[in-house]
């Protein structure tokens, strides 16, 4: 199966380089798409632009993708479910929930020169970042791609109900299932609550488990992918 690899805020294509030997090794197609203003060497990019692209990876896999979204832009996912439920097979979401329709993208962290870069590591410290040494945080930040505040300030729109006969997997990394089907359960992602065929996956390892845990996201991918 294609696979669709979507980074969060911060990251390019290349996030993915660890998980995709390994996604390949197990018999899938890894597509990891460089998003618009995050790494394409553009000055300015919207939301929709971003949308725009994984929507091309999207209708360029063959067959019903799995489409996968990290942290914020598991909104991403979310929006590309809605703009083609007929095409994308099933959505994993990692680390993170679908921003509610008429909200702002990702407007939580300081805008700077009409940009969000990354704020350090003062905001993850606990069980986001407890599984990146200080090398790994080093690479982390010589590659994190400021985002653009037209990304960040986007506002979501989501228009076809159809998305919510998409099967969805949350992959629970420094969080447990249990917490996230309590989230859930109590409104705090309204979106998924109306999701027919929700699952919930534990993995053990920080916010970014493509960096920490690439051959274990793949199997919990891998698998996604093949239910």
């Amino acid at each position: 199966m294609d696979i669709v690899l979507i980074g969060g805020l911060w990251l390019d294509g290349s996030a993915w380089d660890d998980v995709v030997p390994e996604l390949t090794a197990l018999g899938h197609r890894p597509v990891p798409v460089t998003l618009p203003g995050q790494g394409d060497g553009a000055a300015s990019a919207t939301l929709d632009d971003q949308l725009a692209a994984v929507l091309a990876a999207v209708d360029a896999a063959a067959g019903k993708p799995l489409v996968v979204g990290h942290s914020a832009a598991s909104t991403l996912a979310w929006m590309a479910v809605d703009a083609r439920p007929e095409k994308v097979g099933k959505v994993a979401l990692v680390g993170g929930f679908p921003t509610p329709y008429g909200r702002a993208y990702a407007d939580h962290f300081p805008i700077e020169d009409g940009t969000v870069p990354f704020p350090g590591w003062a905001v993850f410290e606990g069980p986001d970042a407890a599984d990146l040494d200080e090398q790994a945080r080093e690479r982390f930040v010589a590659a994190a791609v400021a985002v653009p505040e037209t990304v960040a300030r986007g506002v979501v729109r989501l228009t076809d109900e159809r998305r919510f006969d998409v099967p969805v997997v949350v992959v629970c990394p420094e969080f447990s299932p249990a917490e996230a089907e309590e989230w859930v359960a109590g409104g705090e992602s309204p979106e998924l609550a109306r999701v027919a065929h929700l699952e919930y996956v534990d993995l053990d390892s920080g916010h970014w488990p493509m960096v920490t845990r690439p051959r274990e996201l793949a199997r919990v991918l891998a698998k996604a992918a093949g239910s």
